[in-house]
């Protein structure tokens, strides 16, 4: 599919667990709130359940939950529970960064070595979560291992809260007999439910407006046959809206109806979900599609050189110092992936001057070294050279409405002895981020980021120069039809009424930023043109 046809950015109907893309329907927040409930409160120690059928949103949930931990909390993720009881202990120990060396195999040795690593956290304040995913597939003496761990406890608490993510069929395994002293610890359980008909409506739309979208395409009747297709299922969704998007790029449609909808899903759904009748139209859009992209191709050979896109994102950098210039492409070298203890190491050495961070961003951006003045705390004020360099800057309680700018940023780092400095935030999948600091560039965890950003962040955009000033409720002029004119559905006008504070409210809720409708930095930051100027890696291949 071509992303320019439909003027996207980036493919809207992943299926990767990208929480920009999370749309929270009111039982995916209440799942959520259980998971946070399970973390924060704990209900003294014993399990969280939460489970769904297969591809509802369970492991995207739980990647949004890794963004809105507690910063006193402690989370091992176990992303694959097909493992004995030993394994599983040596698993837990080795995500919470204990030294288990000379340990391996014994049961006790492990138990031991964890139980003083919790006695620890707990002398810190801290809370120590085990989030296991996939639950289903446990063996049951793994399970049993689990309940084990959570009587490690001190005289007033357990030391050990547990989040159990799974398929149905996990409730079916915990009501076996055998297991029902586990059952009885569980002190909050959640079934996610597939979406309805308008949580479906909603689900696409807001993916395609992440995806940089602003024509949504699929017909009303189209959107109703999705859901009937996928039954609300949100990964279902993902796939067939993907495959009738490529469908009606080959057919050079500019609306997705029923038709091509009921052709891709009875391309890829399981057999016994295919209407047979619809199969004649799956296998011509396929052959359109085909068709299409030999055209294409002999239209447009392959060429040597970088592509446009590619030249967009990682400009040359102008007028910075060869000492903080980034490379106009990815280095040849390896980008390694810093665990908690490497990264206190770095900022224990790195700079405080937030100055060599701000040329690096500048460089991104092909701007001069004095297009900005920077304080020494961080903030910077543009100088009006150009005239469309605009700062932002400010404290957030989470990463993921910055990432959803899809912008690089500046963050402000702690190390373990308080010891600040500002990283240049390069890119951002579902479970990494890429950073420059200094000299330096690495992927980190984004649990490890979340526990060493002290929530400040600073960075630039470009815009019209009468948006120095952003416009409140209530004001008119130029920079009010500027507003107007980048949110759909509104009328041409220069008045900042009622109906364009409810329009910025809903792009606000899109992006996860406070939805009370004033524009903000951050606001206008999500409205400028994302095609000017560079944007996140979303793909840290480490080479």
């Amino acid at each position: 599919m071509d992303l320019g046809y439909y003027g996207l950015r980036e493919p809207p109907f992943s299926i990767t667990p990208d929480p920009r893309f999370v749309h929270l329907s009111e039982r995916h927040r209440d799942a959520l709130a259980h998971l946070l409930y399970g973390i924060d409160q704990g209900g003294g120690g014993g399990f969280v359940l939460l489970t769904g059928e297969v591809g509802t949103g369970k492991t995207t949930l739980s990647r949004l939950l890794l963004e809105r931990l507690p910063a006193h909390a402690r989370v091992a993720l176990v992303l694959n529970p097909r493992q004995n009881a030993m394994e599983l202990l040596e698993s837990i120990c080795e995500e919470l960064k204990i030294d288990i060396g000379g340990r391996r195999g014994s049961a006790k040795a492990l138990v031991d070595a964890l139980n003083a690593y919790l006695l620890e956290a707990y002398a810190q304040g801290l809370r120590v979560v085990l989030l296991i995913d996939e639950a289903q597939n446990l063996p049951a003496d793994a399970l049993e291992q689990v309940r084990l761990l959570t009587n490690l406890e001190t005289a007033t608490q357990k030391l050990l809260q547990v989040l159990l993510l799974g398929q149905p069929e996990l409730r079916d395994l915990l009501a076996r007999p055998e297991l029902r002293q586990l059952s009885q610890r569980i002190t909050a359980r959640y079934h996610l439910t597939p979406l309805d008909p308008a949580e479906t409506a909603a689900y696409l739309r807001h993916r395609w407006r992440v995806a940089g979208g602003t024509q949504f395409p699929f017909t009303a009747r189209a959107v109703r046959r999705l859901h009937r297709h996928a039954g609300g299922i949100p990964r279902l969704l993902n796939v067939i809206a993907e495959r009738a998007l490529l469908a009606g790029y080959a057919r050079d449609a500019d609306r997705i109806d029923a038709r091509l909808v009921d052709a891709a899903a009875a391309e890829v759904l399981p057999p016994r979900h295919r209407q047979p009748h619809l199969r004649w139209l799956a296998l011509a859009a396929v052959v359109a599609a085909i068709a299409a992209g030999l055209a294409l191709w002999r239209l447009s050979p392959p060429s040597a050189g970088p592509t446009p896109a590619t030249a967009a994102r990682m400009p040359a950098p102008a007028n910075a110092s060869a000492a903080h210039a980034l490379p106009a492409s990815t280095p040849a070298a390896p980008v390694p992936t810093l665990d908690g203890a490497q990264l206190d190491a770095l900022l224990a050495r790195a700079d405080a001057n937030p100055v060599p961070a701000w040329q690096a961003l500048l460089g991104l951006w092909a701007l001069p070294a004095d297009a900005i003045t920077v304080a020494a705390d961080g903030p910077c004020q543009p100088t009006g050279q150009p005239d469309d360099v605009h700062c932002v800057q400010g404290r957030s309680p989470r990463l993921d409405p910055l990432l959803a700018l899809d912008r690089p940023l500046l963050l402000a780092l702690r190390g373990r002895d308080g010891q600040t400095a500002w990283a240049l935030l390069r890119g951002a999948d579902a479970r990494r981020v890429r950073l420059q600091l200094g000299t330096h560039t690495f992927d980190l965890d984004r649990l490890l980021l979340q526990a060493h950003w002290d929530g400040r962040y600073a960075g630039l955009w470009r815009g019209p120069a009468l948006l120095a000033t952003p416009p409140r409720p209530g004001d008119g002029g130029p920079a009010v039809a500027w507003l107007r004119a980048r949110l759909p559905g509104l009328p041409a006008g220069d008045t900042y009424d009622a109906a364009l504070r409810q329009a910025i409210r809903t792009l606000q809720t899109a992006r996860g930023l406070p939805a009370d409708g004033v524009a903000g930095p951050l606001t206008l930051m999500a409205l400028a043109d994302p095609d000017h100027g560079p944007r996140l890696l979303r793909t840290l291949e480490n080479r």
